[in-house]
């Protein structure tokens, strides 16, 4: 067979449904084995959006997305993409056509060295240089993406390898082995944390993607401690728990950051450092660390760890809940910040300001979506106020890149999310500015099917970036921009579009967008004037 048909059977092997891409004329073997698959190609409109549905799917699926690109600049446009999912820890295999091996010697059309641009974004990346090893580099690129942590590796095919003939067959797909740590490095876990007298939980995403949030429950029940998440752990405990100091990981001071100016142990439970930099909560390095992952902790002056406890994180939190005795500790305090900060919500859910505030923004999207709904949030200002402010039941329900966080990955992660979960409402948040980047995926979504709701948080400017320029120099600087008229572009793309007129008719709004079954673009002005508030505010809260 070819090598390219060898290619499709090696991924059918590995279970792929999906890959998403834009075909290119390296890539045509590819493409011409792929119509005999059972495999469904996505025709994205740009290689980066297939990158981010790849890692939204692999985010949430746990196994790795697939995308695909040609050489040189396909290869290029994918690659923000990749790294996207890499430093977010999504499992990914990036797919590559190159020129072929007669040619890569010498200056030639479209020809970059993509080995070595690929190499610093991934966990491992190669190119194949000759058809008998397609079973290996194949097997090994999806062993490497789920092992954790998860990332995304890179295989790159020649147009001339493509078209090889060769007699290789798949191997066997072979699982993960993950095992508990030693016996007596919990016994030492739990000494440390007896010692404490206010340890506190740091969840990461490493719980979700470990599959170990009902064993964090129980060991943070037992052990009656106090938890905080991350944007990228939201959900691991439930906002309803009474232990939930809700998320962490805006700049600066908030209610949350009592719990850490509390605590003499910080216990990081599958927390990864691009998820929150422990600069922001350890300054004066006071705070010791039990770290509890899948591997040792990065080195960092500001996460000085006492302990690694290494292994199947769900696995060692068992171990660690069935050897330690029930505690029952003084955690009032914790009722104090949760009232505070979730009074700080509800306040706003009878808003009557136009533009829209975001706090009523946030509440009102909060109150329409069920437990296990998907929200998924661009980057930008609005980014800050879903992670400090939307709060979850259940993990990977809010997604938030934190990692690279590249603006854009909202509208193609939310077609991703609709392959994933079809039975869940999924709704993309986006500002302007993050939206006009990846838009053109709405005539995906629409060619799909997929009905979902993209949630447009409407300011004609980069609004992020104000705050932080309004915050460092008291004045803005080049960050305005113009806008169509979204209503007519989602109409055109086959979206119904709706615009929010007066704040009360906002959770009405998302409620008929959620019961359409179809794809929709709601277009909400929003009232930014609320960041530089929020900023004064959280100077102004005391521990």
């Amino acid at each position: 067979m070819r090598a390219a048909e060898l290619l499709v059977k090696c991924l059918e092997n590995e279970g792929v449904e999906y890959i998403f891409g834009v075909p290119g004329e390296e890539n045509l073997d590819v493409m011409d084995a792929l119509l005999d698959s059972d495999i469904e190609f996505i025709v994205t409109r740009h290689e980066t959006s297939a990158a981010f549905m790849a890692g939204t799917y692999g985010r949430l699926t746990g196994k790795p997305g697939v995308c695909l690109a040609t050489l040189g600049p396909g290869a290029t446009n994918l690659l923000t993409g990749v790294a996207n999912a890499n430093m977010d820890f999504n499992p990914v295999v990036a797919i590559t056509g190159q020129a072929g091996l007669g040619r890569q010697h010498k200056e030639s059309h479209q020809y970059y060295d993509m080995e070595n641009v690929y190499g610093p974004v991934t966990k491992w990346n190669t190119q194949i240089k000759s058809p008998d090893v397609i079973p290996e580099a194949v097997r090994k690129a999806f062993h490497t993406a789920t092992r954790e942590r998860q990332g995304a590796v890179h295989l790159e095919l020649p147009e001339d390898v493509a078209a090889m003939e060769t007699d290789a067959d798949v191997l066997p797909v072979i699982g993960h082995a993950e095992s508990a740590t030693a016996d007596s490095v919990i016994a030492q876990a739990l000494q440390l944390i007896g010692e404490a007298e206010h340890p506190l939980i740091l969840s990461g995403d490493g719980v979700a993607r470990g599959g170990a949030s009902e064993a964090l429950r129980e060991f943070i029940d037992v052990l009656d401690l106090p938890a905080v998440q991350s944007f990228m752990g939201k959900g691991t405990v439930s906002r309803k728990d009474r232990h939930s100091l809700l998320s962490a990981g805006i700049g600066g001071k908030d209610y949350i950051t009592c719990g850490f100016a509390k605590a003499d142990l910080v216990i990081a439970v599958g927390f990864d450092m691009v998820e929150y930099p422990p600069e922001r909560w350890n300054p004066d390095k006071r705070l010791d660390v039990l770290h509890i992952h899948t591997d040792e902790a990065e080195t960092d002056a500001h996460y000085p760890v006492r302990l690694n406890v290494t292994g199947n994180i769900g696995a060692n939190l068992r171990k660690l809940t069935e050897a330690a005795e029930r505690r029952t500790r003084d955690n009032s305090w914790i009722a104090d910040v949760r009232r505070e900060a979730l009074d700080e919500l509800e306040q706003f859910e009878g808003g009557s300001h136009f533009p829209v505030k975001p706090q009523k923004i946030v509440h009102d999207l909060r109150s329409v979506l069920r437990e296990r709904d998907i929200a998924i949030s661009d980057v930008g200002a609005h980014k800050m106020w879903m992670a400090r402010m939307y709060h979850c039941d259940e993990p990977e329900t809010c997604l938030i890149s934190n990692g690279l966080a590249s603006m854009g990955v909202a509208v193609p992660g939310a077609i991703a999310a609709k392959l994933a979960h079809p039975e869940r409402t999924v709704v993309a948040v986006v500002g302007d500015g993050a939206f006009q980047m990846t838009s053109a995926e709405m005539e995906t979504a629409v060619r799909l099917g997929l009905p979902i709701v993209i949630l447009l948080w409407r300011d004609g400017g980069y609004g992020l970036i104000e705050w932080k320029q309004q915050n460092e120099f008291g004045r803005p600087s080049n960050i305005k921009f113009g806008n169509p008229d979204f209503i007519k572009l989602a109409q055109a793309y086959g979206f119904e579009g709706m615009e929010v007129t007066d704040s009360s008719e906002l959770r009405e709004t998302l409620e008929r967008a959620v019961s359409l079954n179809r794809p929709v673009l709601i277009d909400c002005p929003v009232d930014y004037s609320e960041n530089v508030k929020l900023t004064q505010k959280l100077g102004e809260i005391l521990c």
